[in-house]
């Protein structure tokens, strides 16, 4: 029967009256009838241990006892001479101990001191009983070693005259075996092939240790006070979990895993482990006091990674998640491209290009997707892709920027006509409102992937003709493309406000950091406050290339090492993406040699000036959009009075208010734009490039 509770648990905290000093009594507030929950968490232990019932950690463990034992046969047998020539130079000393050792057996030298010792404490009957059974073993011991001489002298005669060879085998073994007796026990001469050094084995004394020297005061003081009255504690064993150890423990109240993460070169040193093995991170399916500490046997740079599971064979859904890399227990992980944008940022040389090269060949082999990828380096690291590229540039130069404005323009039509063709759809087709695999799958729709890469996209942003529009095209990708099946990815060794623009950085969902030097750029690429929550990629060193902090796959971000697919893999890879795009009929664009829709020597500024008549001071915009596609319909068709704005805008260009007459007759104001205006700029950037 529930009890009911009393006024006294439930009494109400009093009114305070700072007037009044007289003591209330204090406020109890545990209510004894308050029933349990009644919920008990239970986790099983496996059956068998891991590495038995995964199939690459098994893989993995008997390759590496099979090198083991393949290298030490090797390493041996090269040394056989050696050992037979120094086992012979010790045999006397061994024959020596043979004799001396025989001796001793046959004369019962072994219970020599007991029967010492009985003649020291006058104990004749104990003396008589161990004479009698000493005479009987030497009688036994000396009868068997002169029948083994007699045998083994008449054995040796027969093989000399029937079978000398063999004799001399005998003779060598009896040699070899002699010379394994003579052997030094500090010494000896055949030796360990493998050397191993031992790890420390990770216990709970060792991990209180680290996490005291971290220096944060309530573990200090928890670990002082013996732990559980403040909440710290070991939650489950310390087990094996991959290439390393793992410990689960709750942290004192008010500590949190981010704590500890920012302190892994304090906490490795109270390991004894090399910073790279040290992985401390939050448990997402426990609350926010739970630590799951992973320490690698060898640091992540340093751990033999598997293979990518799509180098030798297999293809992509775009719209499934796909393994990249692994995490630090070598683990896959997977990412998921579409509906999503890409960041990637890092200083040069940490594997920015690779990681983005990576996921433009997971993209390369979806058959459907269409593949544009930018190399702003120059470096020709996007090589390996041309053969299935629908546009492809590597450089910086104006015809470079000017090939990749021309294509990003496609883009952005083709951004505008899937928005109708997706609002065209009923919503038994079409009820997220955004592209889904069956709609990509109909070629008739046009709604299939694309996913647009762009390494150092610093370069295009900063240019000054064409760094604004491409800037407003590619903020544009990053908004509304992932809807639509576009993904833009976007790279850059520079992640500042100015090289990275907010529009883009503020809205991917995907982020990749890799070494970075401070924490804004930390969180200009994994977001504003996580270099405060602990995910930092400043802690990385310069030999961790490859690794990097992945957020946006999932609740929290997490630390992952990219496949590594160099140029020549990747070609291999991209020959079987063609194949494959060959029997699905998408080899398109610079693949087969075709660039974007663009009139050879088109200029904007030109265009504009040239459909403005001699008598005209300024015009309507939505009539220079008419005369436009009248003048070139294959580059200006379907332009409105707002593409005209948007083009003429990184120039300097502005619209204003323009009285002018319409068809019918009658005068209106609208915006336009300034026969002046053009003229000037056309002469601006004339000059610029002739000081260039």
């Amino acid at each position: 029967m529930t009890e009911t509770p009393t006024a006294a648990h439930l009494r109400p905290v009093p009114d305070i009256d700072h007037d009044d000093e007289t003591p209330t009594a204090p406020v109890l507030v545990d209510n004894p009838a308050l029933p349990d929950p009644k919920v008990t968490i239970e986790k099983r232990k496996p059956v068998l241990a891991g590495w038995l019932t995964n199939q690459r950690d098994f893989l993995a463990t008997a390759r590496h006892t099979g090198a083991n034992i393949g290298y030490a046969a090797l390493f041996h047998g090269v040394r056989i001479p050696v050992y037979a020539g120094r086992l012979a130079l010790m045999s006397p000393r061994g024959t020596c101990r043979f004799i001396a050792s025989t001796n001793r057996w046959v004369w019962d030298r072994e219970a020599a001191p007991l029967r010492d010792y009985a003649v020291r404490t006058e104990d004749v009957e104990e003396y008589m009983r161990l004479s009698k059974l000493r005479a009987g073993r030497i009688r036994l011991r000396g009868l068997v070693t002169l029948v083994s001489l007699v045998f083994g002298a008449s054995f040796a005669l027969w093989l000399y005259v029937v079978a000398p060879a063999y004799l001399f085998l005998f003779a060598t073994g009896g040699v070899l075996l002699l010379g394994m007796a003579g052997q030094q026990p500090d010494s000896p001469v055949v030796g360990p092939a493998v050397l191993k050094t031992e790890i420390q084995k990770l216990t709970g004394s060792i991990v209180l240790r680290g996490l005291d020297s971290i220096g944060n005061a309530k573990i200090s003081a928890a670990i002082k006070k013996g732990g559980d009255m403040n909440g710290l504690r070991f939650t489950s064993e310390i087990v094996r979990d991959g290439p390393g150890y793992r410990a689960d423990l709750d942290l004192p109240y008010g500590v949190t895993p981010e704590d500890i993460m920012e302190a892994r070169k304090p906490l490795a040193s109270g390991l004894r482990r090399k910073v790279g093995c040290v992985w401390p991170s939050p448990d997402p399916t426990e609350h926010e006091g739970r630590l799951v500490l992973w320490v690698g046997d060898k640091p992540m740079n340093e751990t033999t990674k598997p293979p990518w599971p799509l180098l030798k064979a297999g293809t992509v859904d775009l719209f499934k998640p796909v393994v990249f890399g692994n995490d630090q227990r070598m683990r896959d992980v997977t990412v998921t491209l579409m509906f999503a944008s890409i960041v990637i940022g890092s200083i040069p040389r940490m594997g920015k290009t690779f990681l983005m090269r990576l996921l433009l060949l997971i993209a390369a082999l979806d058959p459907r997707a269409e593949i544009h990828a930018f190399d702003f380096k120059g470096t020709g690291d996007f090589g390996a892709l041309e053969p299935v590229c629908h546009r492809y540039r590597a450089g910086e130069d104006d015809e470079d920027i000017e090939y990749v404005l021309a294509a990003l323009r496609e883009l952005r039509e083709e951004l505008r006509r899937r928005a109708k063709v997706i609002k065209s759809l009923p919503r038994s087709r079409c009820p997220e409102s955004k592209v889904t695999p069956e709609l990509a799958n109909d070629k008739s729709l046009g709604l299939h992937p694309i996913v647009i890469g762009a390494d150092e996209c610093q370069v295009p942003f900063e240019h000054k003709e064409y760094g604004e529009e491409l800037e407003a095209i590619c903020t544009d990708i990053t908004k509304r493309g992932p809807a639509l099946g576009m993904v833009g990815m976007f790279g850059t060794q520079r992640p500042d406000a100015k090289s990275l623009p907010t529009g883009i950085s503020a809205n991917a969902v995907l982020r990749f950091c890799l070494k970075v030097m401070g924490h804004t750029a930390n969180d200009m690429v994994l977001g504003t406050g996580a270099y405060k929550a602990g995910y930092r990629a400043t802690m990385f060193s310069r030999s961790d290339r490859g690794i990097c902090w992945m957020a946006g796959e999932g609740d929290d971000p997490r630390i992952v090492a990219s496949a590594f697919v160099d140029a020549v893999a990747a070609e291999q890879v991209v020959t079987r993406a063609r194949q494959a795009r060959e029997e699905y009929g998408n080899v398109t664009g610079h693949a087969i040699g075709k660039g974007p829709n663009k009139t050879s020597g088109s200029d904007i500024l030109a265009d504009v000036l040239d459909v403005i008549l001699d008598g005209e001071k300024a015009v309507w915009c939505e009539r220079i959009a008419t005369r436009l596609a009248s003048l070139r319909p294959d580059m200006y068709a379907g332009w409105k009075g707002e593409n005209v704005t948007a083009a003429l805008k990184p120039y300097g260009i502005k619209t204003g208010q323009v009285w002018g007459t319409t068809d019918e007759g009658k005068g209106a104001n609208r915006r336009g734009i300034d026969r002046t205006d053009i003229t000037a700029a056309i002469t601006r950037r004339n000059a610029d490039r002739a000081a260039a």
